[in-house]
C-alpha cells in the first residue's frame, strides 16, 4: 500500500483524492495545504490536512506526492523544491517550459535519489503518448492536436492572477473547418490561430480597469498572444450558473503514409470532468513513480519514460492475459 500526500486541494486536487480513493493499492495520508488547515474540508475521513510548512517533516510518511499547484507561478518553483524530498508527480502543461522544467526538476531528484515526474495528465500526458506512437507507426506523417471545446483549468488560472480579476473559466475551441480538413487526409499546414479560437469568461474586480485586463489576457505569451482570443466580462453570478462545470476533451489526429497508401490514427477524449480525469492519470502515474523509485530509478521522467506495465494496478500475468 502505497502512501500518498497532494500538495495543494482545488479542483485538481479534489479529482486526485478521488483517484487515490479508487485505488486499491493507494492510501491518502494527507492534503497539505498553504491555507489555514482548518478551513480545508476534504472527503477522506481517515487523512489528515496539514500545512505545507510541515512537508519537510513527513519524508518518512509519504511515498509519493502529487503536486496540484498551477503551471504559471506554482510548478515552477514547487516541483523541484519537493522533488529534493520526495517522490513527486506533477501535471506542469506550459508545452514551452517543459524542457526547462525537466532539467531543474531531474537535477533535484538525481541528487535526492528520487523520481520526480512532470506533466501528467491528457496533454500533455495521454494525447503526447499517441502522438509518439503515431509518429512512430508512421514516420512519413504529421500529427494534429485539437483541445476543446473544454474548460482548460490551466489558462484559467493564469486569467485568475491577472491583477483585477476575481474568477474566470477559459474555453479552447477547436476550429471546424481545420478538423475537417485533417480527417478528410488532406495534411493541411494550419498556424496555430488557425486550429483553435480562446473564449474567456472574466469576473473583474469592482473598480478594476477591464480594458488593461483584456490587453493583458490576448497578449499573455504561451497562453493567449497566437490565439483569436475573446474576453468577455460577466458577473460572478453568471459565472457560477453558466460556467460552473469542467468538461474538456479533444483529439490526436495522425496521417501518415505507406508508399501510396494513406492512413489516419485518432485517438480522443470527451471527459465530464478534467480536474477528475486528469487527476486520476496523476494517481496511476503515482503507482509507476513509486514502483521504479524502489527498482533504484531516480531523476526527472515523462510519460514517454514510463512502461504502461508500471501504470497498471494488474500484475503482469493479468495484463498479458488480458489485455494483450
Amino acid at each position: 500500500m502505497m502512501k500518498i500526500g497532494i500538495m495543494g486541494y482545488g479542483n485538481l486536487g479534489r479529482g486526485v483524492e478521488m483517484a487515490v480513493n479508487a485505488n486499491k493499492d493507494q492510501e491518502l495520508a494527507a492534503v497539505f495545504t498553504r491555507r489555514d488547515p482548518s478551513d480545508v474540508k476534504i472527503a477522506t475521513d481517515s487523512a489528515k490536512v496539514l500545512s505545507a510548512d510541515v512537508l519537510p517533516e513527513m519524508k518518512e510518511e509519504i511515498d509519493v506526492l502529487i503536486l496540484c499547484g498551477g503551471s504559471a507561478t506554482d510548478l515552477p518553483e514547487m516541483t523541484p523544491k519537493y522533488a529534493a524530498m520526495f517522490n513527486v508527480i506533477d501535471s506542469f502543461d506550459t508545452h514551452a517550459r517543459i524542457p526547462e522544467h525537466f532539467a531543474a526538476v531531474d537535477r533535484a531528484a538525481k541528487a535526492a535519489g528520487r523520481i520526480g515526474v512532470i506533466s501528467c495528465g491528457w496533454d500533455p500526458g495521454m494525447f503526447s503518448l499517441n502522438r509518439l506512437y503515431a509518429s512512430s507507426v508512421l514516420p512519413d506523417g504529421e500529427a494534429y492536436t485539437f483541445w476543446g471545446r473544454g474548460v482548460s483549468q490551466g489558462h484559467s488560472d493564469a486569467i485568475r492572477r491577472i491583477e483585477g480579476v476575481a474568477d474566470a473559466r477559459q474555453y479552447t475551441v477547436p476550429v471546424p473547418a481545420a478538423v475537417e480538413r485533417v480527417r478528410s487526409g488532406e495534411n493541411p499546414q494550419l498556424t496555430t490561430r488557425e486550429k483553435h479560437t480562446r473564449e474567456c469568461f472574466v469576473v473583474a474586480k469592482e473598480g478594476a480597469d477591464r480594458s488593461r485586463i483584456e490587453q493583458e489576457i490576448k497578449s499573455m505569451p504561451n497562453y493567449f498572444a497566437d490565439y483569436d482570443t475573446t474576453v468577455t466580462f460577466i458577473s460572478q453570478e453568471e459565472l457560477d450558473a453558466k460556467h460552473k462545470g469542467l468538461p474538456h476533451g479533444g483529439s490526436v489526429i495522425y496521417t501518415g503514409k505507406t508508399g501510396e497508401s494513406r492512413h489516419v490514427i485518432e485517438y480522443s477524449l470527451k471527459l465530464d470532468s478534467n480536474p477528475e480525469f486528469t487527476g486520476s492519470v496523476l494517481a496511476a502515474c503515482a503507482r509507476a513513480a513509486y514502483r521504479m523509485n524502489r527498482e533504484g530509478m531516480s531523476g526527472a521522467k515523462t510519460m514517454f519514460d514510463i512502461a504502461p506495465a508500471y501504470l497498471s494496478p494488474l500484475s503482469g500475468e493479468e495484463i498479458r492475459a488480458h489485455m494483450l
